[in-house]
């Protein structure tokens, strides 16, 4: 997978949680992805297309960091996941791929997104649009962690 496509959506995710929430994440080294089962509790999953590649991405947060995330937007936070947050990772999901559609686009690189899918739940599964390798990489805060995922048929 194209190191030159997935990092506009890391660095747009950090820059989402750092400048929206006042949190910083710390990227840990990425891995390949087996099965399907998300590793947090909420799920952002949006679907993209361009004429280079078509897949998804997904980005997944452990409960107390979803909760965290919003107290740090909005000042209040309910004490489990509810639609205010599912509500809270779509629109973030949607952040993250419009900032990075906006740096890959500076590299000639166009593509269309979708609407983000909010799935949430314990051990609830993401279901990726392509058939290419899932690539994650974890992210931590002292708030516990967040999960973006990968998923691209190059053409």
């Amino acid at each position: 997978m194209n190191v030159e496509f997935i990092n506009p959506f890391l660095s747009s995710m950090l820059n989402v949680m750092s400048t929206m929430a006042q949190m910083e994440l710390t990227p840990e080294k990425p891995k390949l992805k087996k099965g399907q089962v998300a590793m947090g509790d909420v799920s952002g999953l949006i679907g993209m297309v361009s004429e280079q590649a078509k897949g998804s991405l997904s980005i997944t947060y452990d409960a107390s960091l979803a909760i965290a995330t919003m107290k740090g937007m909005v000042g209040e936070a309910p004490d489990s996941v509810n639609e205010e947050i599912t509500d809270l990772v779509g629109e973030i999901t949607n952040m993250v791929t419009g900032g990075a559609k906006r740096m890959l686009s500076e590299k000639g690189i166009e593509f269309d997104m979708a609407t983000p899918v909010v799935v949430s739940g314990h051990e609830h599964t993401i279901h990726h649009k392509a058939k290419g390798p899932i690539v994650i990489i974890p992210l931590s805060s002292p708030h516990g962690k967040a999960y973006i995922e990968f998923s691209f048929d190059e053409s």
